[in-house]
């Protein structure tokens, strides 16, 4: 793979999201990478410069509640990242003097922090030379490498061994074709429709091989309608307009379809810890029972 044209293309073509910009520090970074698992830029970048604005240092979010932190987290999906988030927020003020650490396996010790957060951190905020994989970055591989029209299933170590072996040497250099194999893979080597007449890559194996048809598995298509996921959004959606805790009777109205499946997501809010039961009965966000 050219490392050379892959970082002129984005250097010239990257989005201008507000995470790259001047004066972002670890932090806000972190909270960018924890936000966008799972979630669409478009969704993220208004809740995260609120975010920056409210809580610029992780102690400033340490001292806010959960129920604080969910209820800013708002319809983001996945609020457990929130709850993990804070708890990591705590852990870096009173740990590691409020600064998020630069060593990839020191961030791997963090709540909430797994590894592609860890090395995207050391990555993007610190420029080291570490290899940075998602979704994106094993697609670009595939098809840029192997030929193929879409990965295999996900292999930790193959992943990262990957990635690795095509980083350029010089550490300034590494960081930013991480950065660009990443954006490659979201805005031109995208997953239903590539562009291939758009990419830099002249030495792409699956273009070079013709496309070939994907012959694995279909892909998954992730549903949402319907499915407990859904039923807890509503529920979360109940509390977290609510100046306090709630009867259960409200809860019970926001799906009425199957109150098995109501009742059955509302013990699962309450088992993640994100959603609290008063000693008579009412129903909180964490933190405000």
């Amino acid at each position: 793979m050219n490392s050379s044209a892959l970082i002129g293309w984005y250097e010239r073509q990257a989005r201008d999201l507000p995470w790259r910009r001047d004066g972002v520090t670890a932090w806000h970074i972190l909270m960018s990478e924890i936000m966008l698992q799972q979630t669409p830029v478009v969704r993220v970048a208004p809740i995260w410069e609120q975010w920056v604005a409210r809580w610029p240092v992780p102690s400033a979010m340490a001292a806010a509640s959960q129920g604080e932190v969910l209820r800013a987290w708002g319809k983001l999906g996945y609020p457990r990242r929130a709850l993990r988030l804070h708890e990591c927020a705590g852990r870096l003020a009173t740990d590691h003097d409020d600064e998020v650490p630069t060593d990839v396996e020191v961030l791997l010790g963090l709540p909430g922090i797994g590894a592609y957060t860890a090395r995207a951190v050391a990555c993007f905020a610190y420029g080291q030379r570490v290899p940075v994989v998602d979704t994106n970055v094993r697609r670009v591989i595939a098809r840029a490498v192997h030929g193929a029209a879409e990965p295999g299933n996900p292999s930790t170590n193959r992943d990262l061994a990957d990635a690795e072996a095509l980083l350029p040497r010089v550490r300034a250099r590494a960081a930013v074709f991480s950065a660009a194999l990443m954006e490659l893979g979201a805005t031109v080597c995208t997953a239903r429709t590539p562009d291939c007449a758009r990419c830099p890559l002249e030495d792409c194996a699956w273009v070079l091989a013709g496309r070939p048809e994907h012959t694995g598995p279909p892909r998954k298509v992730q549903k949402f309608a319907g499915t407990d996921r859904q039923v807890r959004g509503r529920l979360m959606d109940v509390l977290r307009e609510s100046h306090g805790p709630v009867e259960r009777a409200r809860l019970d109205q926001v799906w009425l379809s199957d109150t098995t499946q109501r009742d059955r997501a509302l013990v699962s809010l309450l088992v993640d810890g994100l959603v609290e039961q008063t000693d008579d009965g009412l129903f909180a966000l964490a933190g405000e029972g």
